[in-house]
Protein backbone atom coordinates (compact mmCIF):
# COMPACT_ATOMS: atom_id res chain seq x y z
CA UNK A 1 0.00 0.00 0.00
CA UNK A 2 1.20 3.47 -0.66
CA UNK A 3 2.48 6.07 2.31
CA UNK A 4 -0.70 7.86 2.88
CA UNK A 5 -3.27 4.89 2.93
CA UNK A 6 -0.58 3.13 5.47
CA UNK A 7 -0.79 6.23 7.65
CA UNK A 8 -4.78 6.47 7.41
CA UNK A 9 -5.24 2.57 8.04
CA UNK A 10 -3.10 3.07 11.53
CA UNK A 11 -5.11 5.87 12.23
CA UNK A 12 -7.89 4.11 11.68
CA UNK A 13 -7.50 0.76 13.75
CA UNK A 14 -6.06 2.97 16.62
CA UNK A 15 -9.88 3.77 16.90
CA UNK A 16 -10.71 1.64 19.57
CA UNK A 17 -7.80 2.10 21.35
CA UNK A 18 -8.69 6.17 21.45
CA UNK A 19 -11.99 5.09 22.78
CA UNK A 20 -10.17 3.98 25.93
CA UNK A 21 -7.91 6.58 26.06
CA UNK A 22 -10.62 9.29 26.36
CA UNK A 23 -11.87 9.33 29.59
CA UNK A 24 -7.94 8.33 30.97
CA UNK A 25 -6.61 11.59 29.31
CA UNK A 26 -9.43 13.75 30.70
CA UNK A 27 -9.30 12.52 34.01
CA UNK A 28 -5.57 12.95 34.03
CA UNK A 29 -5.67 16.06 33.29
CA UNK A 30 -8.02 16.88 36.40
CA UNK A 31 -6.45 14.84 38.95
CA UNK A 32 -2.67 16.62 37.97
CA UNK A 33 -4.06 19.94 38.39
CA UNK A 34 -5.74 18.92 41.66
CA UNK A 35 -2.80 17.30 43.02
CA UNK A 36 -0.69 20.42 42.41
CA UNK A 37 0.50 20.76 38.93
CA UNK A 38 0.40 23.56 37.46
CA UNK A 39 -1.93 23.99 33.46
CA UNK A 40 1.43 24.63 31.83
CA UNK A 41 3.09 21.62 33.51
CA UNK A 42 0.36 19.42 33.06
CA UNK A 43 0.13 20.09 29.68
CA UNK A 44 3.94 19.84 29.12
CA UNK A 45 4.21 16.40 31.02
CA UNK A 46 1.49 15.14 28.35
CA UNK A 47 3.45 16.87 25.43
CA UNK A 48 6.53 15.86 26.43
CA UNK A 49 6.89 12.42 28.65
CA UNK A 50 3.50 11.34 26.56
CA UNK A 51 3.07 7.89 29.11
CA UNK A 52 -0.29 8.14 30.60
CA UNK A 53 0.71 5.41 33.13
CA UNK A 54 3.80 7.25 34.55
CA UNK A 55 2.37 10.63 34.52
CA UNK A 56 -0.65 9.17 36.63
CA UNK A 57 1.50 8.04 39.17
CA UNK A 58 4.29 11.11 39.06
CA UNK A 59 0.88 12.86 39.59
CA UNK A 60 0.13 11.00 42.73
CA UNK A 61 3.54 10.87 43.96
CA UNK A 62 3.60 14.93 43.60
CA UNK A 63 0.61 14.63 45.53
CA UNK A 64 1.56 12.53 47.90
CA UNK A 65 4.87 14.98 48.93
CA UNK A 66 7.01 12.42 47.56
CA UNK A 67 10.83 13.72 46.34
CA UNK A 68 12.11 13.79 43.47
CA UNK A 69 14.51 10.90 43.34
CA UNK A 70 11.30 8.57 44.00
CA UNK A 71 9.11 10.09 41.52
CA UNK A 72 12.08 9.42 38.87
CA UNK A 73 12.66 6.51 39.75
CA UNK A 74 9.40 4.88 39.94
CA UNK A 75 8.10 5.97 36.80
CA UNK A 76 11.51 4.72 35.09
CA UNK A 77 10.36 1.15 36.52
CA UNK A 78 7.08 1.64 35.37
CA UNK A 79 8.11 2.21 32.00
CA UNK A 80 10.92 -0.66 31.53
CA UNK A 81 7.90 -2.82 29.62
CA UNK A 82 8.69 -0.26 26.95
CA UNK A 83 12.20 -1.72 26.28
CA UNK A 84 10.19 -5.25 25.71
CA UNK A 85 7.93 -3.35 23.56
CA UNK A 86 11.22 -1.69 21.89
CA UNK A 87 12.60 -5.77 21.61
CA UNK A 88 9.13 -6.86 19.60
CA UNK A 89 9.19 -4.47 17.04
CA UNK A 90 13.29 -4.29 16.34
CA UNK A 91 13.28 -6.65 13.66
CA UNK A 92 10.42 -4.81 11.88
CA UNK A 93 12.04 -1.55 12.21
CA UNK A 94 15.85 -1.92 12.62
CA UNK A 95 16.28 -1.15 8.34
CA UNK A 96 14.53 2.56 9.32
CA UNK A 97 17.23 5.43 9.60
CA UNK A 98 17.40 6.87 13.17
CA UNK A 99 15.61 10.04 12.07
CA UNK A 100 12.69 7.75 11.96
CA UNK A 101 13.13 5.43 14.99
CA UNK A 102 13.75 7.91 17.29
CA UNK A 103 10.39 9.55 17.34
CA UNK A 104 8.55 6.59 16.82
CA UNK A 105 10.33 5.08 20.18
CA UNK A 106 9.11 8.41 22.04
CA UNK A 107 5.65 7.77 20.51
CA UNK A 108 5.27 4.40 21.55
CA UNK A 109 2.36 3.60 23.96
CA UNK A 110 0.69 0.56 24.88
CA UNK A 111 -2.13 1.08 22.59
CA UNK A 112 -0.01 1.73 19.85
CA UNK A 113 1.84 -1.34 20.19
CA UNK A 114 -0.70 -3.44 20.45
CA UNK A 115 -2.25 -2.20 17.60
CA UNK A 116 1.08 -1.77 15.09
CA UNK A 117 2.86 -5.56 16.68
CA UNK A 118 -0.41 -7.31 15.51
CA UNK A 119 -0.36 -5.53 12.42
CA UNK A 120 3.39 -6.58 11.41
CA UNK A 121 2.16 -10.02 13.00
CA UNK A 122 -0.83 -10.87 10.56
CA UNK A 123 0.00 -9.02 7.53
CA UNK A 124 3.63 -10.43 6.20
CA UNK A 125 4.04 -8.39 2.87
CA UNK A 126 7.28 -6.36 2.32
CA UNK A 127 7.81 -3.83 5.09
CA UNK A 128 8.81 -1.23 2.75
CA UNK A 129 6.00 1.24 4.18
CA UNK A 130 4.27 -0.50 7.53
CA UNK A 131 6.49 2.44 9.34
CA UNK A 132 3.77 4.78 8.00
CA UNK A 133 1.37 2.77 9.87
CA UNK A 134 3.18 2.73 13.05
CA UNK A 135 3.53 7.18 12.50
CA UNK A 136 -0.34 7.07 12.02
CA UNK A 137 -1.19 4.90 14.85
CA UNK A 138 1.56 7.34 17.16
CA UNK A 139 -0.08 10.20 15.83
CA UNK A 140 -3.74 9.26 16.63
CA UNK A 141 -2.94 8.71 20.19
CA UNK A 142 -0.89 11.41 20.86
CA UNK A 143 -3.08 13.69 18.98
CA UNK A 144 -6.23 12.68 21.12
CA UNK A 145 -3.80 12.44 24.15
CA UNK A 146 -3.00 15.94 24.19
CA UNK A 147 -6.60 17.18 23.41
CA UNK A 148 -8.12 14.87 26.24
CA UNK A 149 -5.59 16.51 28.54
CA UNK A 150 -6.70 20.15 27.53
CA UNK A 151 -10.08 19.04 28.35
CA UNK A 152 -9.72 17.62 31.51
CA UNK A 153 -7.41 20.75 32.87
CA UNK A 154 -10.43 22.72 32.08
CA UNK A 155 -12.92 20.46 33.23
CA UNK A 156 -11.55 20.41 36.36
CA UNK A 157 -11.31 23.85 36.82
CA UNK A 158 -14.96 24.06 35.86
CA UNK A 159 -15.85 20.84 38.08
CA UNK A 160 -13.27 20.44 40.72
CA UNK A 161 -14.78 16.86 41.88
CA UNK A 162 -14.38 15.68 38.58
CA UNK A 163 -11.93 13.29 39.56
CA UNK A 164 -13.69 11.59 42.10
CA UNK A 165 -16.34 10.39 39.56
CA UNK A 166 -14.47 6.91 39.19
CA UNK A 167 -13.69 8.03 36.00
CA UNK A 168 -10.02 6.46 36.09
CA UNK A 169 -11.36 3.21 35.70
CA UNK A 170 -11.13 3.39 31.89
CA UNK A 171 -7.25 2.92 32.82
CA UNK A 172 -7.68 -0.51 34.28
CA UNK A 173 -10.04 -1.46 31.43
CA UNK A 174 -7.80 -0.13 28.58
CA UNK A 175 -5.17 -1.58 30.41
CA UNK A 176 -7.22 -5.17 30.35
CA UNK A 177 -8.16 -5.16 26.57
CA UNK A 178 -4.46 -4.80 25.82
CA UNK A 179 -3.09 -7.25 27.66
CA UNK A 180 -5.21 -10.18 27.72
CA UNK A 181 -5.04 -10.44 23.88
CA UNK A 182 -0.96 -10.52 24.40
CA UNK A 183 -0.46 -13.03 26.90
CA UNK A 184 0.19 -16.10 24.08
CA UNK A 185 2.67 -18.01 25.93
CA UNK A 186 4.12 -18.88 29.31
CA UNK A 187 6.42 -16.17 30.26
CA UNK A 188 4.10 -13.58 29.13
CA UNK A 189 1.35 -15.22 31.70
CA UNK A 190 3.75 -15.66 34.54
CA UNK A 191 5.13 -12.27 34.66
CA UNK A 192 1.18 -11.21 34.40
CA UNK A 193 0.44 -13.37 37.35
CA UNK A 194 3.53 -12.39 39.22
CA UNK A 195 3.23 -9.03 38.26
CA UNK A 196 -0.70 -8.92 39.11
CA UNK A 197 -0.03 -10.85 42.22
CA UNK A 198 2.33 -8.41 43.22
CA UNK A 199 0.67 -5.25 43.07
CA UNK A 200 -2.37 -6.50 44.91
CA UNK A 201 -0.40 -7.51 48.04
CA UNK A 202 1.87 -4.52 47.88
CA UNK A 203 -1.04 -1.99 47.06
CA UNK A 204 -0.60 -0.69 50.75
CA UNK A 205 2.85 0.16 50.48
CA UNK A 206 3.40 4.50 50.40
CA UNK A 207 4.44 6.40 47.49
CA UNK A 208 3.10 3.33 45.18
CA UNK A 209 6.56 1.43 45.62
CA UNK A 210 3.76 -1.29 45.88
CA UNK A 211 3.78 -0.76 41.28
CA UNK A 212 7.76 0.12 41.21
CA UNK A 213 7.94 -3.89 42.90
CA UNK A 214 4.99 -5.69 40.63
CA UNK A 215 6.89 -4.22 37.38
CA UNK A 216 10.38 -5.48 38.69
CA UNK A 217 9.32 -8.67 39.72
CA UNK A 218 7.22 -8.79 36.48
CA UNK A 219 9.88 -8.56 34.11
CA UNK A 220 12.25 -10.99 36.25
CA UNK A 221 9.75 -13.75 36.34
CA UNK A 222 8.85 -13.40 32.47
CA UNK A 223 12.63 -13.47 31.88
CA UNK A 224 13.06 -16.60 33.91
CA UNK A 225 10.30 -18.02 32.58
CA UNK A 226 11.78 -17.27 28.82
CA UNK A 227 15.24 -18.73 29.86
CA UNK A 228 13.25 -21.74 31.45
CA UNK A 229 11.59 -22.39 28.61
CA UNK A 230 14.50 -21.72 26.12
CA UNK A 231 16.69 -24.31 28.26
CA UNK A 232 14.04 -26.67 28.33
CA UNK A 233 13.49 -27.03 24.46
CA UNK A 234 17.75 -27.40 24.22
CA UNK A 235 17.23 -30.65 26.01
CA UNK A 236 14.43 -32.05 24.62
CA UNK A 237 15.51 -35.13 22.40
CA UNK A 238 15.07 -34.42 18.17
CA UNK A 239 12.18 -36.23 17.31
CA UNK A 240 13.39 -39.30 15.00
Amino acid sequence: MSRSRELLLGMRDTIPMLVGALPFGIVFGTLAVSSGLSIGATLAMSALVFAGSAQFVAASLVASGAGLVVILLTTLIVNLRHALYSASLLPYVRHLPQRWRVPLAFWLTDESFAVVHRHYLLDKGPLEHKHWYFLGSCLAMYSVWFVCTLVGVMLGQALPGLGDWGLDFAMVATFIGIVVPLLRNRPMIVAAIVAGGTAVLAHGLPFQLGLMLAALLGVAAGVLAERAAGQHRMTMPEAE
